[in-house]
């Protein structure tokens, strides 16, 4: 059986990326969520990957969606990308990007206050200081789980761990300690290995979840790639010392949005308790 990706998934993969690279500028970001940016997205067909074509939309399916939300993570995009993502076709105005939609996901809620449409109870919601300066949060007391994109939170976690390995990786080649750069050193050699065995096992985990369609294989999928994610800018910062602290280094970011992202979706303890019951 062939799990490689075909000429079309790839060109889609490719696209997205020069799209996010070419248009977003993650300097310039804010907790403001840019509205030009969000259609721009809706236009390129972002948010209807999934509708039938008949409904407007491109007529993909859930594969492809992991390689777009994959390549999200990667340009740590801010917005509530996945649940403007399932809203389409649903809400009116989601999947052209005119209308931007969160929702609760367990007890936080990202991007209240951008939100045209929020989808679950915010009552009693109070805001919150994220440790992400590019995700605003409101927490929301007593808030029951809800796994409405757990592969989707998933396939941005994986495109954050392959970009902080990538990142390690290109900075252990640039950076001299002792006339020779640092990935001549061992234990440099050996955190860039475990990052990039993080990062394939979630990646592959990921990608079956998008070829099964189970639940359950979306949890175990969601539970490896936020350890990917978290453990990965956890080494990319060792490997850049304290460089990967300051704003100009990405690595910080991709760290601080492994931690939130951690918690939307399913958290891992709601992933170990549902995957304990079913064995």
């Amino acid at each position: 059986m062939d799990f490689q990706l075909t000429k079309d998934q790839s060109a889609l993969r490719g696209g997205m990326r020069r799209l996010l690279t070419g248009r977003f500028a993650l300097r310039d970001a804010t907790e403001r969520l840019d509205r030009a940016l969000w259609r721009e997205l809706g236009d390129a067909g972002f948010f209807s990957l999934a509708l039938p074509e008949a409904d407007g939309g491109v007529g993909l399916g859930l594969p492809e969606a992991v390689l777009v939300f994959e390549e999200a993570g990667r340009a740590l995009l801010p917005g509530p990308a996945v649940a403007s993502f399932l809203a389409a076709g649903v809400v009116p105005g989601a999947a052209g990007g005119d209308v931007v939609v969160t929702a609760v996901d367990g007890p936080l809620v990202p991007w209240l206050a951008e939100a045209d449409v929020v989808q679950g109870d915010v009552s009693g919601a109070v805001p919150l200081r994220s440790v992400d300066p590019l995700t605003p949060l409101h927490r929301v007391p007593d808030a029951g789980h809800l796994d409405r994109g757990a592969l989707l939170y998933a396939a941005e976690q994986l495109g954050s761990a392959a970009r902080t390995c990538e990142t390690a990786v290109q900075y252990a080649r640039e950076r001299e300690q002792f006339g020779q750069p640092i990935g001549a050193f061992q234990a440099v050699k050996h955190l860039c290995a475990q990052m990039f065995v993080r990062a394939e096992l979630a990646r592959a985990a990921v990608y079956a979840a998008a070829v099964t369609g189970d639940p359950l294989d979306a949890r175990a999928a969601k539970l490896l790639a936020d350890d990917a994610a978290v453990r990965n800018a956890r080494d990319c910062l060792q490997v850049h010392g304290g460089m990967g602290f300051t704003w100009e280094a990405d690595v910080h970011l991709h760290l601080k949005r492994a931690w939130v992202r951690a918690e939307l979706g399913q958290s891992a303890r709601d992933a170990e308790e549902d995957l304990a019951a079913a064995l």
